[in-house]
């Protein structure tokens, strides 16, 4: 079964990130920010993370560039879902080592097709 991370600040976009994806058929795990997010990740490991870019702590791109740095989770996939969409920011995701860009809010369908594509 596919194991996914989503990293989110957010308790209610944690909330419906869990309902989709465990509705279709993934296991969910959570974090509340990028620090949080490298702890579980160092425990649980991922198949598949989902990360937001707005949080306190560690954002979302400080995220990405330290989970590329281990080597086990060079090739992961990892989808930002946030609420900007600003070129700029897309392209520095990219450049920490995004795999795709999600725009919230998200249709649920949508993401776990992507989701399936990415893990394939």
């Amino acid at each position: 079964m596919i194991k996914v991370l989503t990293v989110d600040d957010s308790r209610t976009m944690r909330d419906m990130l869990r309902l989709a994806l465990a509705g279709g058929g993934f296991t969910v795990i959570q974090a509340v920010d990028g620090e949080h997010g490298l702890e579980v990740l160092n425990e649980s490991g991922a198949d598949v993370i989902i990360t937001d870019i707005n949080m306190p702590k560690l954002d979302g791109f400080g995220f990405i560039e330290r989970v590329r740095e281990d080597a086990a989770y060079r090739a992961t996939p990892i989808l930002v879902l946030t609420t900007e969409s600003d070129p700029a920011k897309k392209v520095r995701a990219r450049e920490a080592g995004a795999t795709g860009w999600i725009v919230k809010p998200f249709h649920p369908e949508k993401l776990l097709d992507v989701i399936r594509k990415v893990a394939a």
